[in-house]
């Protein structure tokens, strides 16, 4: 064989070796369907869960007492209102924008609210849905960014270790309640 009819037989072969692969190629891709997943978009009408959230809490006719409010969260409706109040001048995330629409978004109050009731009551992301109308996902950012800014914004004050004055506090306090000596431990091993 002549090394001019090699060279063809070799281009040839390599014409070939690519139109297998590009076939090759050009099957597999039409074979693979790319399904686009949709969400499926459920209207929540967040207005009126801020609405229902801010007349039940927070309205001067409120249909929940502060006792109740302090029972149910565990802190007061005025450390509460500190809370989002500082978290919505500080936080980006908290603060009330409007989408693409132009309708407004999420309100502080409802985002705070998620994280809290979520923290105090140790219930899944889902269980939010049905009164303050925000999905499962976006309640657990609101938890992620709600105590990324406590810590941001209240840290250096209340995530430090005591001082001796606080330390005297809690004592007189403890013993005040029957739980002479008690510091260091919840589970009253110290």
């Amino acid at each position: 064989m002549s090394s001019s009819s090699s060279d063809e037989v070799e281009e040839r072969l390599d014409e070939l070796f690519d139109e297998i692969v590009e076939d090759t190629y050009n099957d597999i891709m039409e074979g693979q369907t790319y399904k686009q997943r949709k969400r499926a978009y459920i209207e929540r009408n967040r207005e009126a869960g801020h609405n229902r959230l801010w007349n039940d809490y927070f309205s001067e006719e409120a249909t929940f007492s502060t006792h109740l409010f302090r029972r149910r969260f565990r802190m007061s409706k005025e450390l509460f209102m500190r809370i989002v109040h500082a978290l919505s001048e500080n936080v980006p995330f908290f603060r009330q924008r409007r989408e693409a629409t132009g309708r407004l978004g999420l309100s502080p109050l409802q985002k705070c609210m998620a994280a809290v009731r979520l923290l105090a009551y140790g219930s899944g992301a889902d269980t939010v849905d049905e009164y303050l109308r925000l999905g499962e996902s976006t309640a657990l950012s609101c938890l992620h960014h709600f105590t990324e800014g406590i810590i941001l914004l209240f840290g250096d004050e209340y995530l430090r270790r005591p001082t001796p004055e606080d330390l005297q506090r809690l004592l007189d306090i403890g013993e005040k309640r029957g739980f002479p000596g008690m510091v260091g431990s919840i589970d009253c091993m110290h």
